[in-house]
């Protein structure tokens, strides 16, 4: 026991006591905040240098975050147009919400486009089965920390089961690798319906730095919809766990 009590004092508190307004590091590269007087030269070179083709011109400046990689490059480019918060709410129902544009101060999600079911079924308790469909671990990572001692997802009966016929829906990590398609489609299948699709992480949400690959195969997508898109190269697990509530409306 005095051991314990030393390493609380030394450590302090680690539990995370309220997931919803919890206030992270400045160090973390979350929502991009985009100025209105950025220029269309200065949209053009930020355009070129994006690794993972994230800039978005048409109908005006935007930062894709489904594809982004958050490497920061475009802020580092135009520091004084262009700033990443450390606001980790970044999901939307919707893909195209994740387009983020000149003067937006949070990423929209669409209550009216939720399923009646989910809030229903799932409200109280979700059991989710986690798919890595060639995923390179990070997201993977941050998914286990979210149910932790710190995060304790499980407070409000979100959990990850071994099995997906004990599943509520499944969670997608990485940009689905062709070796691992069929297999996705078996869990998916093996999933008893409603069941829900979540997609975690930029390569799950378009793919990625390796969408052009021919290794991949998301084929998947052409039969079924998705229901949230939670961003990140790797996602937070405060972005997850928030991402999570606002769909099943807790």
């Amino acid at each position: 026991m005095i051991k314990e009590m030393k390493i609380l004092k030394r450590h302090g508190i680690q539990f995370v006591p309220d997931l919803k307004e919890a206030v992270l590091t400045p160090l973390f590269r979350g929502r991009p905040v985009i100025k209105e007087d950025i220029s269309k030269s200065e949209a053009e070179h930020i355009k070129k240098i994006c690794p993972s083709d994230a800039i978005v011109t048409e109908g005006g400046f935007g930062i894709d975050l489904g594809k982004c990689v958050f490497c920061k490059e475009c802020q580092f480019a135009c520091p004084d147009k262009i700033k990443f918060t450390n606001d980790y709410k970044l999901s939307s129902n919707k893909r195209e919400n994740l387009v983020v544009r000149k003067g937006y101060k949070e990423i929209k999600f669409d209550e009216q486009s939720i399923r009646p079911e989910i809030r229903k079924l799932f409200k109280n308790s979700l059991k989710l089965r986690q798919i890595s469909a060639g995923g390179d671990n990070s997201c993977e990572f941050e998914l286990n920390a979210a149910g932790n001692v710190n995060f304790d997802m499980g407070r409000y009966g979100i959990e990850f089961v071994a099995s997906p016929r004990h599943a509520d829906g499944i969670v997608i990590t990485g940009p689905i690798t062709e070796n691992m398609a069929e297999a996705l489609q078996i869990c998916y299948d093996a999933t008893p319906s409603p069941k829900i699709i979540v997609l975690v992480g930029t390569d799950a949400i378009s793919g990625g730095m390796f969408k052009d690959s021919p290794a991949l195969n998301r084929d998947f997508f052409n039969n079924h919809a998705v229901d949230l898109y939670i961003p990140g190269n790797p996602a937070h697990p405060l972005t997850f766990i928030n991402a999570i509530l606002a769909l099943i409306g807790r």
